[in-house]
């Protein structure tokens, strides 16, 4: 087959075929062609605000039955839905915006699908997680993807303490209420860490908020009212073990004695040589430059 050629199974849904598809964060010219032709082929879409999903459908003139599918339904409405797939209908779970099941609703529906060997396309496109990491600045090589955090504090407490000393980055779902309580928490039980914040994105008024959790956390605090759902890229445990002290203190010794930079250059540059953070090299080369002048 000529590599340019789809097949109709890739044009055209497919008879008890279910298919995952993402949607917009945000902008609606955010999504696939094949989103949208999937969106107006199958025989019905399952999504989690009917009201929502009809904009999406109304702006790309997609006429189709809707059914409602979130957290307060799903398990009831899961055998149905499982029932008309395997008499042939085809159906199109969305959820609100970007990948249905990442802290989305559709995890039973898919597992049930998955174990009832019914055939799971997924129509891959926007997902806020990955927008805000790849625009992050921090390491994007090994990265743990969190989500939203329980609501009890002893939950809490108990899942942020498991992550204390991970390495990858951490990435965080919050909505804009309780943004600056997962700051504070963060702070109290990961310690100061580099950062970005990622709101509104795709959207009008989209920002990021750069710097430590304590800047973000000010920044916020500052505010008389926090807008759009948020997705917090944390960098991962950079303590010691993540670098050799000595060939770090030997750099910044070396970088002294050439005095071509300020500490706050040096100290940037060595971060970034030795995966650290800059206020953590920063740190130590005021330490150093203290006891030379002592």
């Amino acid at each position: 087959m000529d590599s340019g050629t789809k097949s109709e199974s890739e044009t055209s849904p497919t008879d008890g075929s279910l298919y995952v598809v993402a949607t917009p964060i945000g902008n609606l010219a955010d999504i696939t062609l094949r989103a949208i032709e999937t969106l107006k082929k199958v025989d019905l879409i399952a999504a989690e605000d009917t009201r929502h999903i009809q904009r999406l459908l109304s702006h790309y003139h997609i006429k189709n039955q809707i059914i409602s599918l979130h957290e307060h339904n799903e398990s009831r409405r899961t055998p149905g839905l499982i029932a008309r797939l395997r008499s042939g209908d085809t159906i199109a779970l969305v959820s609100n915006a970007g990948t249905p099941t990442l802290s989305d609703p559709g995890y039973r529906l898919v597992k049930a699908a998955a174990a009832a060997q019914i055939r799971l396309v997924p129509i891959p496109g926007p997902a806020a997680a990955l927008a805000s990491l790849s625009v992050s600045g921090l390491p994007t090589d090994a990265y743990i993807f969190i989500g939203f955090l329980p609501r009890k504090a002893g939950k809490i407490k108990k899942i942020l303490a498991d992550y204390r000393q991970e390495r990858k980055t951490l990435i965080f779902y919050e909505s804009p209420k309780r943004i600056t309580a997962l700051l504070s928490r963060l702070i109290q039980t990961l310690g100061e860490r580099e950062a970005v914040l990622s709101r509104e994105m795709t959207k009008k008024h989209e920002e990021f908020i750069r710097g430590s959790l304590s800047d973000i956390f000010a920044t916020l605090s500052n505010r008389a009212e926090i807008k759009g759902e948020c997705t917090l890229v944390v960098h991962g445990f950079t303590g010691p073990g993540a670098s050799n002290l000595d060939t770090v203190r030997k750099d910044i010794l070396q970088a002294f004695r050439s005095g071509d930079a300020s500490l706050s250059d040096l100290s940037r540059r060595i971060a970034a040589k030795h995966g650290l953070m800059k206020r953590q090299v920063y740190t130590e080369a005021l330490k150093l430059k203290t006891k030379s002048s002592g």
